[in-house]
């Protein structure tokens, strides 16, 4: 189905993005990793593709990890932006500091990445952006006090983006996920989920792989919650 396609998960050492990595793979794509511990590196090799150390806090790193990806596929066609945990505290003792590097964290990283593979997808005339936010981007949750501020933020610049760039065939999307199975399970966590679970991760890979691929052409602009039912929001 994807032969000669590619895709490039950023921030896929771990949890979500790792195994949408092994999903897309699996579709037949032609996979590039790209984390900040190595693993993405190990695992982009292990999966016959592109393995690249680097952080998407560095746009000199996105960067480099793209041109790589270029010189060895020739071409982009999905994008998947995943991050790391950013900073935490109670609302009002976050320092400006810890504030910008939130933004950096969870907004930024999809602005940088997105500037840079841009060109290539338009001049492909098709590409598809999915970003890993989060379920308290819309009803925020006090344990997550940046990634809700600037995950809300981001749904504002993905909306903005996806209206000037569908007619051009290029897509972004968000995925709002709730608790994971790669992450300890809390018993007051479950409890607040309909489903009565976490997730598990490839439960959120299959989304991904279905928002990056041609399944999903006439989808742009959104942001899709696979919360198990915790949040309210209709």
């Amino acid at each position: 189905m994807a032969d000669n396609k590619v895709a490039l998960v950023v921030g896929g050492g771990s949890g979500i993005g790792a195994d949408a990595a092994r999903k897309l793979h699996e579709m037949g794509y032609s996979v590039g990793v790209m984390s900040s511990s190595g693993k993405g590196e190990a695992l982009g090799n292990e999966l016959s593709g592109l393995g690249f150390t680097g952080s998407n806090l560095v746009p000199k790193d996105l960067e480099n990890f793209v041109a790589a990806a270029m010189d060895k596929f020739g071409r982009i066609d999905g994008v998947v932006n995943c991050a790391g945990h950013g900073p935490k505290g109670t609302v009002m003792e976050i320092s400006d500091e810890d504030w910008h590097l939130g933004m950096d964290y969870y907004m930024m990283n999809v602005v940088r990445m997105t500037r840079i593979v841009l060109p290539i997808m338009q001049k492909q005339g098709t590409g598809s952006i999915v970003n890993i936010s989060t379920f308290a981007a819309f009803e925020p949750d006090p344990d997550f006090p940046t990634s809700a501020v600037f995950r809300a933020a981001l749904a504002g610049y993905t909306k903005l983006f996806s209206t000037k760039y569908a007619a051009e065939g290029i897509r972004m999307n968000n995925i709002l996920p709730g608790f994971i199975d790669s992450l300890p399970e809390k018993e007051d966590r479950v409890a607040r989920i309909p489903a009565g679970r976490y997730a598990k991760v490839r439960e959120l890979s299959n989304t991904v792989a279905f928002l990056v691929s041609d399944d999903s052409s006439y989808v742009t602009g959104q942001n899709l919650r696979v919360d198990g039912g915790l949040t309210a929001s209709v």
